[in-house]
């Protein structure tokens, strides 16, 4: 099966606006993630960020990259202005999802569940509220699979009603320019995903 570039998909649909600025809920994992994503993306959408990341465990790590990518929005140069809305905190959410894949490898199947887990809440939210479209920012992560993200992204789109901006935000040097970034405002950028089975891999390895 031939990959589909999801950067040209969304260069398209960047090409076709002629001006429009469409609202865009974009869920963010953490704010290093969504440092590239919101530098680029601010230029063409009226975008509200929404943190919803029950796998991240313990709470406080929860909360301080909450802060963090508060504290980026705050500071981001943006055309347009950018809001943050929290997505509620809980972990048994993202448990529920992830039992019986305790032991599967990291990118696999269980990942694939908590991506749709946080994007089938995120395209509910978009419906309810009416956004133009919902997005993610974890395909700008290498060590994410941007082919299944947006495969679920479509499939959850389709379910809620709701039009899903295709994306692959690694591409055009954005996982380079998010860690220069970063750098620039100084923020606390993790080595795991958040879940507690990603950092016992890391540490592992």
């Amino acid at each position: 099966m031939n990959k589909i570039n999801y950067q040209k998909e969304l260069d398209k649909i960047i090409d076709s606006l002629n001006g429009r600025v469409p609202t865009l809920l974009l869920h963010s994992c953490c704010a290093p993630c969504s440092s590239y994503t919101l530098e680029y993306l601010s230029n063409y959408f009226d975008i509200t960020v929404y943190y919803y990341n029950p796998n991240i465990s313990p709470k406080t790590e929860f909360d301080k990259r909450f802060g963090e990518q508060k504290r980026l929005i705050a500071s981001l140069p943006a055309k347009h202005e950018i809001k943050l809305v929290e997505g509620d905190y809980n972990y048994c959410d993202f448990s529920e999802i992830a039992k019986g894949f305790e032991d599967a490898k990291e990118g696999g199947e269980r990942c694939f569940r908590c991506y749709k887990l946080r994007l089938e809440k995120s395209a509910r939210l978009a419906k309810e509220q009416g956004f133009d479209y919902f997005c993610t920012t974890l395909s700008i992560s290498p060590l994410k699979n941007s082919q299944k993200i947006n495969e679920i992204g479509l499939e959850v789109a389709e379910k809620y009603g709701v039009k899903w901006l295709p994306s692959d935000f690694k591409k055009k040097e954005g996982y380079k320019r998010s860690i220069e970034l970063s750098r620039e405002y100084n923020l606390y950028r993790q080595n795991f995903c958040g879940c507690v089975f990603s950092k016992k891999e890391n540490n592992n390895e």
